[in-house]
């Protein structure tokens, strides 16, 4: 196996088995990239319209499209049979990220085979990330597919969790 670089990140995962050829997980992956390029969130990303917020507050105009977006979900939720997530077979956790890879906190894997997945980010939108990854062995498993969006979101959270990460072990050194 080769060498992977994995930082430590407590992540909920739920996840399936499942093969790229699904069309009912291929469905909802483009889904999720759906809600997260609604109209108002492609509006904010125009050229157009940043040049004319440079004068306005950009956080508060992101704050109003994500209280948007969570009224947009309760109206779902409200008005609709239909959940806005499938329902996956296992609920889990993961322990570690690494560029292109996750690692569980147990063995529940089996090697060499599919799964589909949503990981729950705490990145700013709070969102759900979906993937489609391989088994490795039992506990990581290789991302074979993921947004090109979310790509960018992954390695900015994953150098966020690398700082930490240095912070700590640099306070746990000073104690010496």
């Amino acid at each position: 196996m080769e060498d992977i670089r994995f930082v430590t990140a407590f992540l909920k995962i739920a996840y399936e088995p499942s093969s790229l050829e699904n069309t009912t997980f291929i469905q909802e992956y483009y889904a999720l990239l759906q809600l997260n390029d609604d109209p108002l969130g492609l509006w904010l990303k125009s050229p157009k319209i940043r040049k004319e917020s440079e004068q306005s507050d950009h956080v508060l105009l992101t704050l109003l499209i994500e209280l948007h977006r969570k009224i947009d979900k309760l109206t779902h939720l409200v008005t609709s049979d239909e959940p806005l997530y499938l329902l996956l077979e296992v609920q889990g956790n993961l322990k570690a990220i690494g560029h292109g890879y996750i690692e569980f906190d147990a063995h529940v894997l089996k090697p060499n085979e599919s799964y589909y997945a949503r990981i729950d980010m705490p990145t700013f939108p709070r969102r759900q990330m979906p993937i489609f990854f391989e088994a490795v062995n039992e506990s990581v498993g290789k991302i074979v597919m993921m947004h090109e969006d979310d790509e960018q979101d992954w390695s900015a959270y994953m150098v966020a969790c690398e700082r930490v990460m240095i912070r700590q072990m640099k306070g746990s050194q000073s104690e010496y």
